[in-house]
């Protein structure tokens, strides 16, 4: 699996504290040619929320993007997008019981252990961080930094995706350490934040990471 440099992850409560809607933030990024989208929503998941992840679908689809759900396999299935699991979530293997084999899977890990375990997995690209301090998580696991991003690259085959704390400044030496994706949560969204600011905060990071690959195997 090839994953598109950034990975925009669509946080309902970051937007929704910065007046954005999921849809609208989804549209804007989609405009401004991103090839993946995660909607991370941790509340309850009601009608309106649903109905807004259906449009996301939907904007997917017609722009060719990737869309992963967060967490939540019965939603990822409804909508017919991919899963991404955590450590507290179902196991790699139960949740491809429930996905079937061609669905996308992704799977988070924080320490050196877990990335290795994840390696055997029936996942298709493992997310690894917090890389830098993070603010889009509560309770979030000790940073690793680039240094142990670059150490741990090679316990695991799959794409790997560097979380946390990402941003314009620190993405180039994130992909140097040996990431294939960036995902970001915070850094893509402008004050204000509406539909121009967003699809204009987007097409920045497309443009800064044109262009800039990982190295590698080997090489520093």
């Amino acid at each position: 699996m090839v994953l598109p440099r950034v990975y925009p992850i669509l946080d309902t409560e970051s937007l929704a504290r910065r007046s954005s809607s999921l849809s609208v933030a989804a549209a804007a990024f989609l405009d401004a040619g991103a090839g993946i989208l995660q909607i991370r929503h941790k509340g309850h998941w009601s009608r309106d929320v649903f109905g807004e992840a259906e449009l996301v679908a939907h904007l997917a689809r017609e722009a060719g993007a990737i869309l992963i759900v967060n967490d939540r396999a019965d939603i990822a299935m409804l909508l017919g997008a991919g899963l991404h699991i955590g450590q507290d979530d179902l196991s790699p293997r139960d949740a491809r019981r429930l996905t079937g084999p061609d669905a996308i899977l992704g799977f988070s890990t924080h320490n050196s252990v877990q990335l290795a375990a994840a390696g055997g997995e029936p996942v298709n690209y493992v997310a690894f961080g917090p890389v830098f301090a993070t603010a889009s998580k509560e309770n979030p696991d000790p940073v690793t930094g680039t240094a142990e991003l670059m150490r741990v690259r090679a316990l695991v085959e799959q794409p790997l995706v560097a979380i946390g704390g990402i941003t314009l400044e620190n993405a180039r030496d994130t992909l140097a350490a040996g990431a294939d994706s960036v995902a970001v949560i915070s850094a893509l969204l402008p004050e204000p934040c509406t539909s121009t600011g967003l699809r204009k905060r987007m097409e920045e990071w497309l443009d800064r990471m044109s262009g800039l690959t990982r190295p590698a195997a080997g090489e520093t």
